[in-house]
């Protein structure tokens, strides 16, 4: 019963390693009950599975780009609306529109191109400032409070989905390494087969390794499959 464990593919050795537990845990076989390999192997594929039904990052970082973008273009709308008014002398209240626009220099007119990072630190500030009560008097006379609100809403919003892709991704580092857990599988699923071939000749061990057998045939036909439909693509 011999196989080559580490040229199946990630699925594969996936499969194989829940038919073989699977089988063991059926009850079908006396000689296996609570047979510490047993135990050893469901722990090992279980950590082997938690690994590689997860997505090697949280998946979280398009959530994060469309949160940037709809506070970019809050932050636009309003800086836009707020240059065009100051050129604009015949407009009433046009100097308002020339202080706030001040302030926005002050931060800089291009926060919407700097890192996340970067953006939400001076993001914080610019608000900061704007909601000082001379600042939002001015803004209310230019009708501009359901603006700033907006602008308020999408940095708070940005700045949830941003943390949780932070602790998201924080979790999956703590994870061991995935070639460290596949090895550990390997290595027990080896040592399972290995016992089963030592002890095929015990009474009643001869049925438990001829349907073992079977699964590790049906594994080896897999990869082979996979091999062949891989070829004939390249070719």
């Amino acid at each position: 019963m011999k196989i080559a464990l580490t040229q199946l593919s990630t699925k594969d050795l996936a499969t194989l390693a829940q038919r073989i537990l699977s089988n063991a845990q059926s009850g079908k076989y006396p000689v296996i009950n609570n047979h510490p390999l047993v135990g050893a192997l469901a722990f090992s594929y279980t950590e082997y599975d938690k690994v590689y039904t997860k997505q090697i990052y949280s998946g979280k970082g398009k959530d994060v780009a469309a949160a940037d973008h709809e506070r970019d273009t809050a932050y636009a709308n309003l800086k836009s609306f707020l240059n065009g008014y100051r050129k604009l002398p015949s407009a009433a209240n046009y100097q308002l529109a020339e202080d706030l626009y001040g302030i926005f220099k002050t931060f800089g007119l291009n926060l919407d191109r700097l890192s996340y990072s970067s953006q939400t630190a001076q993001m914080k500030k610019l608000i900061e400032v704007l909601e000082t009560p001379e600042n939002k008097q001015k803004l209310t006379v230019l009708s501009l409070d359901v603006a700033f609100a907006e602008i308020k809403a999408k940095q708070d919003a940005f700045e949830m989905v941003f943390a949780e892709q932070a602790g998201a991704n924080a979790d999956l580092r703590q994870l061991t390494s995935a070639s460290a857990i596949r090895k550990d599988l390997e290595k027990t699923v080896k040592s399972y087969l290995n016992l089963l071939t030592v002890m095929n000749e015990v009474s009643g061990w001869g049925l438990l390794y001829n349907d073992t057998n079977e699964l590790v045939k049906a594994a080896k036909n897999s990869s082979l499959t996979r091999e062949g439909g891989d070829n004939i693509a390249k070719g």
